[in-house]
């Protein structure tokens, strides 16, 4: 019962033994020298500036969030045309689920006002 199997496994537990050799010999056999140059932080090229546990601005996370809720905004709004706009457009139901979507981009719509009006889309 297990013969189909049997390539399958002999091949998996030689590519995990193999991935463990070579990552252990790596280790082993790896040239140390360390300095203190090797040992610094490297920020692209640059010197490290500043704190790594430094503050980021309310501004950050305020943009990270207006994303995440207007993407969201898209994941719902793709299955509803494809529903709407599908091969039975006009049966019945069309017109709550036409109903159903124009309040919930009305809400997103007063959303986006208020998030403009509040000056939350300006970039200084």
């Amino acid at each position: 019962m297990t013969q189909p199997y049997l390539a399958f496994l002999l091949l998996l537990g030689f590519v995990a033994f193999n991935a463990v050799l070579l990552i252990g010999l790596s280790h082993l056999l790896a040239p140390r020298r360390p300095t203190a140059l090797k040992d610094s932080p490297y920020e692209s090229g640059m010197p490290p500036l500043g704190n790594a546990h430094e503050r980021f601005s309310v501004k950050f996370y305020l943009v990270a969030m207006l994303f995440i809720v207007f993407d969201i905004e898209t994941v719902f709004l793709i299955p509803w045309g494809a529903i709407f706009f599908g091969d039975q457009a006009g049966g019945p139901g069309m017109g709550f689920l036409l109903v159903e979507m124009l309040v919930f981009l009305a809400i997103l719509a007063v959303g986006y006002v208020y998030v403009w009006k509040r000056g939350a889309l300006e970039w200084d």
